[in-house]
């Protein structure tokens, strides 16, 4: 039996998905967290020590969650993902896929480089030139947001919509990450499009109780056909164009019917999308995951 590391501090209802769809292919799925896995740079043994394969490095790495902590803390588990990549071992999504989407600042650099919808936004630490920027926004009649540089499911977000409120103007850990509010019209809702190698597989629209989509905070969702070609497309290229394995998109549409990619998640969650559509979401990425994977290790990388 092949086995998988699945990357995860907590399992829950993905990870018995998970578990279940492996295991369905003849693949054990086995938990772990990157802050229990160490480069073990010694001869004779692997150079990737992960709990559960001390004598054989995985036949893939499944990507679940990467832990906060200090600077040093997670360049250690993002240098973990790249030296298994290194080392022959599939991760999916990759160290490389994940740095360019858990920092917004960087997801929007390469958007707007690959000529990809999506809203102006400005990333700095100077506090005086931020509140410069947002006033301006503001006087030309659009609000402005200001988001965590590293962060999800809306927390921590802030919406200024007139000069008064820059009375709570602040940034986050020293850096400041602005972006255009985008108009939905009159009800509050984004969508979410789920792409799997290259390809769009379920999408949903998520209406907020409040300004923010977020199902964490307390969105609903409701099922969206895919004969949008539009939409599909646009999620389709903004993927392409991080160079990742899967991905959810956020997708926003203005009051004139124009779509803007708002952020890209490489670890995303689908419980709720899963609720509104008929794709087994579990088996499509694990299908997608099996057709990269290795079903051995070479005998250099094993312990003797």
């Amino acid at each position: 039996m092949g086995r998988i590391a699945v990357i995860t501090d907590d399992p829950g209802w993905h990870g018995k998905r998970l578990r279940e769809t492996f295991a369905g292919r003849g693949f054990e799925a086995r938990f772990l967290s990157l802050t229990a896995c160490q480069l073990n740079l010694h001869e004779d043994e692997l150079p990737v020590l992960l709990p559960g394969f001390e004598e054989r490095l995985p036949d893939g790495v499944f990507v679940r969650g990467v832990p906060g902590g200090t600077l040093e803390q997670v360049v250690l588990y993002l240098g973990i993902l790249h030296a298994l990549k290194l080392l022959g071992v599939p991760v999916y999504n990759d160290g490389h896929a994940i740095e360019r989407t858990v920092d917004k600042g960087m997801t929007s650099y390469l958007l707007k480089r690959a000529g990809i919808a999506t809203p102006p936004a400005w990333v700095l630490t100077d506090a005086e030139r931020a509140r410069s920027i947002a006033e301006r926004e503001l006087r030309q009649g659009h609000s402005v947001v200001s988001k965590p540089l590293f962060g999800s499911q809306g927390a921590g977000l802030r919406r200024y919509d007139s000069l008064k409120d820059l009375a709570g103007f602040s940034d986050d850990d020293g850096v400041f990450y602005l972006q255009r509010y985008i108009h939905s019209g009159d009800s509050a809702h984004d969508f979410r499009v789920f792409v799997i190698a290259g390809k769009t597989v379920a999408a949903m629209k998520r209406c907020g109780v409040t300004w923010l989509n977020n199902v964490h905070q307390g969105a609903h969702c409701e099922p969206v056909h895919l004969e949008d070609l539009r939409l599909c497309r646009l999620a389709e290229d903004a993927v392409r164009a991080l160079d990742m394995n899967y991905a959810g998109v956020d997708i926003i549409r203005d009051e004139h019917g124009r779509y803007s990619v708002l952020e890209i998640n490489s670890i995303p969650a689908w419980k709720g999308l899963q609720g509104v559509t008929e794709i087994d979401i579990a088996e499509r990425l694990v299908e997608d995951f099996l057709s990269h994977a290795t079903l051995s290790v070479p005998q250099s990388l094993r312990v003797q």
